[in-house]
């Protein structure tokens, strides 16, 4: 649930203000400036409750506003701080009756938070409450019915499900959204009675609300509400109407809408282009969250629309692969411009997010390699992320300048960093990712690193790598040979000697001091703690036993005596009971030597089988934009099953066919208003022709079928003579919607709030008003907030015959117009066309001179 002044339900400001007494004062004591760091969270005197009753008492009488403010502080700072205040209930009602909306919002929080506990109490407030819902100012309003949905008592569910059902016809866009909220505090309180009011249909309703926060609100509680059936129900009208008015959302509301359209299957290629067209400005914001959302829904659509193995559509379409790589191209810049700008903790998620688009897309990022570099300024958590990116950005081009980054950090303070830095270089190696030459510059590398005796870890973690290395390309055991005896004898962390003893059994008949270096570690058998270290010993031995049988013998013996006394491990017990009884019983050497000496060790892909995390990474890709990323594992791994809300596609059935071309789903003026209204877009049977006396049609479904009789309009009595406009001209609806579509919005002109000495009382005085002018009404509507028209005019062909689409907005309260144009065809010359316009807007505001100021 939203919390208090969450996006939810966002409360007025002023419970914060005003001065406060000193800290154990008189509950009303004086009010104290801006520069006081006083605090009501005090320790409290003994009786200082019956103060504040003794005060709340005379709360009716008392003028000073500040003082009342500071008695409520006092009060609610107890609550708060755990103490019970419930005896001071009949005062707090008493001091309901107010119209300082801070004093209410204070009281009505104290009435929430002891409803559950003293239904009985609570009970005592609800025709308060129920006044107050349909009082004149719109805050209190909305404050008195988010209070009674809070007191969450089910006695209270008669009460509040008829205000809650006005409040959704309110005309203050608050008051509608708290509304929204309230039927879902009802949901879980009372299942029965919510279904009974068909407050599901509703909610429906609402997405057609002309205010953006209304439909966010709308979207998040139909989504809790239907958790259990894949979240809410999504078809082409419902997604399409919501993309449409993106533009209008608040950076919350757009990531709202942004979460709906990996639920949504586009009808066909054509119409998710289109989408991925309509979310392309998002990328341009610098919320990061919107950003990212974007991402997904472009994700998905891809998987959507693209072309996978075995289907039969046309050769040339793009497979699911293209269309990612196409994606990670796209947003590759908004990303890195996010990482390098963000927060240290924004930036670490984005990294997580960078890092698995990489894996998607292997190559895309790699130009951007030195945006991963590591910063001094950095935090810990940060260089680490980056350090394991950068070994995924190594080509033949970029690959020396990131070796050269890596090696500086591998002597870092930090020991994590210094072993992350040795591993990456070890992984441009072994993927082979640093074109020619690239292996042995970083074999030689971690061959110095070996001989870092001050710096044991270092040396740990380059020998690891080594071995590693040694496996996918023997080539190298040259490079790598000479040192590994020295190396022995420093190395001291278990990983990193293992690894040395493992080469030197694997490669020991080309290494003169292995057997000797081997026998010192056998002689101090005893002083070894670790079991892989031993296990590592005594396959070593084994191997280099069969290839240099003369140095080895002895040694081998004695190993094998500890090997199978030790009971430290039973594993390396068995082992070593393994090989003794193979070589003793085996009638030919050769067979013994084949098993123990196999070259199976040797890979011949370039990743270990427990790197090989497909499987993984393709599960995180179906949960993008989700913690699931951050903690890289699947949501069952960290969410209990009964918590995770399984969101479906749908809609499993489209009105199109997938070969059929979608209708535009651009047009930011005409098919949004109708959404919004609950019309039905403009048809041609429903042609606006302006001049003609017989009426109009009601386009956008307000459910007035009558016709609207107007007067024949009069000779133009336009004074602009350089904009000449045709008294006779008209446009069907889908024209108008062709003509709107084919200009771009960036070519529109916006004129906002004009100033409007008065405002209309109904469409018709304007649209009268303006045809005198000859521009002609396509489609207008009344609703709460404002008047909407859709208008158009077009000049004399002598003058070029350009096209005016005018989408205007007349606000009520306060009044103001605002004007969006979109010329089509005609004079083509910038300047001119600018001169035009502006001559439009004058003759717009000459018709309404009775409203325009």
């Amino acid at each position: 649930m939203p919390m208090p002044g969450g996006p939810g339900s966002t409360m007025p400001q002023g419970v914060g203000g005003g001065g406060v007494g000193p800290p154990g004062g008189p509950p009303g004591g004086g009010g104290g400036g801006p520069g006081r760091d006083d605090s009501y969270f005090t320790e409290s005197r003994k009786g200082e409750v019956n103060e504040l009753r003794q005060l709340l008492r005379t709360f009716g009488t008392e003028r000073d506003k500040q003082r009342k403010r500071d008695i409520m502080k006092k009060v609610i700072a107890y609550m708060t701080l755990g103490i019970d205040v419930s005896r001071l209930f009949t005062e707090m009602m008493l001091a309901i009756e107010t119209r300082d909306l801070v004093i209410k919002k204070m009281v009505y929080l104290f009435l929430c938070n002891y409803a559950e506990t003293h239904p009985d109490l609570a009970q005592m407030c609800t025709n308060t409450l129920v006044k107050d819902s349909g009082s004149e100012d719109p805050m209190v309003r909305g404050l008195a019915l988010r209070a009674l949905c809070s007191l969450r008592l089910p006695q209270m569910i008669e009460y509040t499900s008829e205000p809650l059902r006005r409040s959704l016809q309110d005309g203050h866009a608050y008051v509608r959204k708290t509304g929204v909220m309230g039927i879902l505090k009802m949901y879980h309180l009372n299942k029965e009675e919510f279904d009974r009011a068909a407050f599901n249909d509703i909610l429906y309703d609402m997405l057609r609300d002309p205010d953006s926060s209304v439909v966010t609100n709308a979207i998040l509680v139909l989504n809790e509400i239907m958790a259990d059936s894949g979240g809410m129900a999504l078809n082409r009208a419902v997604m399409l109407h919501l993309l449409n008015r993106i533009h209008e959302f608040s950076e919350f509301g757009i990531l709202s809408v942004l979460d709906l359209v990996p639920r949504y299957i586009p009808a066909n290629d054509e119409e998710g282009f289109q989408i991925m067209n309509l979310l392309d400005p998002v990328l341009r914001t610098a919320n990061a969250g919107a950003v990212v959302a974007t991402i997904r829904a472009f994700l998905s659509i891809a998987d959507a629309i693209g072309k996978c193995p075995g289907d039969d559509r046309d050769p040339d379409s793009p497979t699911v692969d293209d269309l990612k790589r196409q994606v990670c191209v796209r947003i590759k810049a908004p990303l890195v411009t996010l990482l390098a700008s963000g927060s240290s903790e924004l930036s670490y998620v984005l990294l997580k997010y960078a890092d698995q688009l990489i894996d998607l897309c292997p190559g895309i990022f790699d130009d951007e390699y030195r945006q991963f570099y590591v910063r001094y300024s950095d935090p810990t958590h940060i260089k680490h992320s980056k350090v394991r990116i950068l070994a995924k950005l190594a080509n033949p081009d970029t690959a020396p300048d990131i070796v050269a980054e890596l090696g500086e950090l591998v002597a870092d303070v930090d020991e994590t960093m210094g072993r992350l830095a040795v591993r990456s270089m070890g992984g441009i190696a072994l993927h082979d990712s640093g074109g020619q030459g690239a292996v042995e510059s970083i074999a030689r590398r971690l061959v110095e690193m070996l001989d870092l005796q001050g710096i044991p870890h270092v040396s740990s973690e380059a020998a690891t790598a080594l071995a590693g290395l040694v496996r996918r390309h023997p080539s190298i055991i040259t490079v790598v040979s000479a040192p590994l005896p020295r190396a022995l004898r420093y190395i001291t962390e278990p990983m990193g000697k293992a690894s040395v003893i493992f080469l030197l059994g694997e490669y020991g008949e080309s290494i003169t001091e292995a057997p000797y270096a081997l026998e010192r570690v056998i002689d101090s058998y005893d002083n070894i703690t670790d079991d892989g270290v031993k296990t590592a010993l005594l396959a070593s031995t084994l191997k280099l036993f069969f290839q240099r049988p003369p140095e080895m013998q002895q040694m081998l013996g004695r190993l094998f005596k500890k090997a199978t006394e030790d009971v430290s491990s039973q594993d390396l017990h068995d082992r070593a009971l393994f090989y003794y009884r193979l070589l003793r019983s085996s009638p030919d050497p050769n067979i013994a030597k084949s098993i123990i000496t196999s070259k199976s060790m040797t890979m011949s892909t370039d990743q270990f089988a427990e790197e090989d995390d497909f499987e993984l990474r393709a599960a995180l890709m179906n949960e993008f934009n989700t913690l699931c990323t951050v903690y890289r594992c699947k949501a069952e791994n960290f969410i209990e099953e009964e918590n995770i809300v399984k969101f479906l596609k749908m809609p499993k059935e489209h009105p199109l066919p997938r070969d059929a071309a979608p209708v535009p789903v651009t047009d930011p003026g005409v098919n949004t208003i109708t959404d919004q209204l609950g019309g039905t877009s403009i048809t041609p049977s429903a042609t606006a022709t302006a001049p003609a006396p017989t009426g109009e049609v009601d386009l956008l479904g307000f459910g007035d079928d009558a016709l609207i009789q107007s007067a024949p309009p009069p000779t133009s009595t336009n004074s602009l003579q350089s904009l000449s406009l045709k008294s006779n001209v008209s446009l069907s609806g889908d024209e108008y919607q062709s003509k709107w579509g084919a200009v771009a919005d960036t070519e529109a002109v916006f004129i906002s709030a004009l100033p409007m000495k008065s405002g209309p009382t109904s469409t018709d005085a304007v649209e009268g008003a303006l045809s005198n002018f000859n521009v002609f009404t396509m489609a207008s509507g009344d609703l709460p907030t404002e008047f909407k028209f859709f208008l158009y005019g077009q000049e004399e062909d002598n003058f070029g015959g350009c096209y005016f689409l005018i989408q205007a907005v007349v606000m009520k309260a306060p009044s103001s117009l605002t004007l969006t144009i979109k010329p089509v065809g005609g004079e083509v010359d910038p300047n001119k066309r600018k001169e035009k316009i502006d001559q439009l807007v004058e003759l717009i505001k000459s018709a309404l001179g009775e409203y325009v100021s």
